[in-house]
């Protein structure tokens, strides 16, 4: 019964903030490929985070940090789609700018979920968690800049951008993180963790192969842009978050034997 009320004010909740968002929408049409989408990810991130609200107590006290988050990546990411599907809808157009007010939050803090589940198996420095956060901003907002104009040169943002992620790569592979990760005995947390560094590596190459032949080489279409990010994001941020959610779970069982 506790789940089933958690569930149904968790929906009522996105639904009221969707709404919110898209107070003036019309009708998607039937052929319409983007828009639809950006349908099929926002029905994802809705499920998604119903269902890491509602799995968060089935896990032990270390992990549930872990599983909200992920439940808030998915959360934050639902409802910002809402909002740029309704602007799709209306004026046949979604600037990739608009992904930046999700992707200045969820960022971070999937980066930061690197940290988390570090400590839900054992103590690692702060250290870790602030070099995260700034590489994950520094990826970010490197690129809002470019691609908002704010930087005089686009190649500029790209490089910043780079620059972000490449430092991200370093921490998570062969920095401190990847070392603690390294020496935790556990067989399912670091083929987990792997998992998640390859959504990293390979998921989240999108991000500047999308800057470069999107803004500055001009080679690739905003719609062709929009369906591969939305497709995409099913594995950046869902898959992300079920990745979590199954080492949590296996942590968990592990545990009460």
């Amino acid at each position: 019964m506790k789940n089933l009320i958690l569930f149904v004010l968790i929906i009522i909740t996105l639904v009221g903030l969707s709404l919110a968002a898209n107070a003036e929408t019309m009708l998607l049409a039937s052929d319409d490929f983007v828009g639809i989408t950006f349908w099929l990810i926002s029905m994802g991130m809705l499920a998604a985070t119903a269902f890491f609200f509602m799995e968060r107590d089935s896990v032990s006290t270390s992990w549930r940090t872990p599983i909200t988050v992920a439940g808030l990546i998915t959360g934050i990411a639902f409802i910002n789609y809402m909002y740029m599907r309704g602007i799709w809808v209306q004026i046949g157009d979604t600037k990739t700018l608009y992904r930046y007010i999700d992707w200045l939050i969820t960022i971070p803090l999937q980066m930061v979920e690197f940290y988390l589940i570090l400590m839900a198996i054992r103590k690692v420095p702060p250290g870790i968690f602030w070099r995260l956060l700034i590489g994950s901003l520094v990826m970010v907002i490197g690129g809002y800049s470019g691609e908002a104009g704010y930087l005089h040169n686009r190649m500029l943002g790209f490089i910043i951008v780079m620059t972000g992620w490449i430092y991200l790569l370093y921490e998570i592979f062969s920095g401190e993180a990847g070392r603690a990760a390294a020496k935790n005995g556990n067989k399912t947390f670091v083929t987990a963790f792997s998992a998640l560094r390859m959504i990293v590596t390979v998921g989240w190459s999108i991000y500047p192969l999308g800057y470069i032949f999107g803004y500055i080489i001009g080679s690739i279409d905003i719609n062709t842009l929009n369906v591969i990010y939305n497709l995409v994001d099913f594995i950046n941020k869902i898959a992300f978050g079920l990745v979590i959610w199954s080492v949590a779970k296996s942590s968990t069982d592990a545990r009460s034997k």
